[in-house]
């Protein structure tokens, strides 16, 4: 994965500003009298889970105010309870409530996908590891996948220049799988060649590549293709995975299980913020 960085962080903050404020601003706020008094800010958890995105949330208070102070009370990656403070705003009145929407919507977004992966995480065994795919929200992916490794999760390749993940559409384009796998080692990526039974599997056995991806199998297939494969390449499953099912898959014992729904359907964390006035 490629690495979250403070040029990275303003880039897509500022684009989100833009969206909520283009083209003349905050108009509620403006008729504010005192909106431009110094005020504190709380920004609380309203639900337990695992924080992300802290530093995206800062950053759209920041951009609107240089001199705004937001205090971190936890660091991305941390288990909070119901009721918890996750950060505390000092900047005017105007910057805070401006600010606080897209500010929330990053916060709230990543939070979502860390907890859930987190809940995934929880139910597999120690074992198989819970990878994210390419199902991303577009120009959030970086964001996306940074939550999913917060939650405990790991990245599958980043975009399509990282891996070979060779699918059935690749598959029926060049019709001969075995040519197709030889030519992508001279590459020298990591490949994956995506199988849906156990006659693909038995025709691709003893080529040199790396790992084999399992769609849509159930659970007896599944289990004698590993049988099958045992120990000659790292394994994973995708397909339909959920939070009721996924212990059993984890338990054919598996390497991976990647799962779309963790960046592609993920509910938003929820938080809020509350604007305290000094007297």
């Amino acid at each position: 994965m490629q690495k979250i960085n403070k040029k990275y962080i303003k880039t897509v903050v500022s684009q989100a500003l833009r969206e909520d404020l283009n083209p003349v601003g905050d108009i509620t706020t403006k008729f504010i009298k005192n909106k431009n008094k110094i005020a504190l800010a709380k920004i609380i958890s309203k639900q337990s889970g695992i924080i992300a995105g802290i530093d995206f949330c800062k950053s759209a208070f920041l951009l609107l105010d240089k001199k705004t102070k937001f205090k971190k009370k936890i660091k991305d990656g941390s288990k909070v309870k119901k009721g918890k403070i996750i950060a505390i705003i000092s900047s005017k009145i105007e910057s805070i409530l401006t600010a606080e929407r897209t500010a929330l919507n990053f916060l709230n977004h990543a939070s979502g996908i860390a907890t859930l992966t987190n809940q995934f995480v929880k139910r597999c065994n120690r074992k198989t590891k819970v990878c994210c795919t390419r199902k991303t929200t577009p120009n959030l992916r970086l964001l996306e996948k940074y939550a999913v490794k917060k939650g405990g999760g790991f990245n599958h390749r980043f975009n399509l220049s990282d891996e070979i993940l060779i699918k059935d559409n690749h598959i029926k384009a060049e019709k001969n799988i075995k040519n197709l796998i030889k030519r992508s080692t001279k590459s020298k990526k990591v490949i994956t060649v995506e199988i849906e039974n156990i006659k693909q599997l038995k025709m691709i056995m003893g080529l040199k590549f790396k790992r084999i991806l399992f769609d849509n199998m159930n659970l007896k297939t599944l289990r004698k293709c590993l049988k099958i494969c045992k120990d000659k390449y790292e394994t994973e499953y995708s397909g339909n995975v959920n939070l009721k099912n996924i212990r059993k898959i984890s338990n054919t014992k598996v390497d991976r299980i990647s799962i779309g729904s963790i960046t592609h359907s993920t509910k938003a964390f929820d938080s809020s913020l509350d604007l305290k006035l000094s007297s």
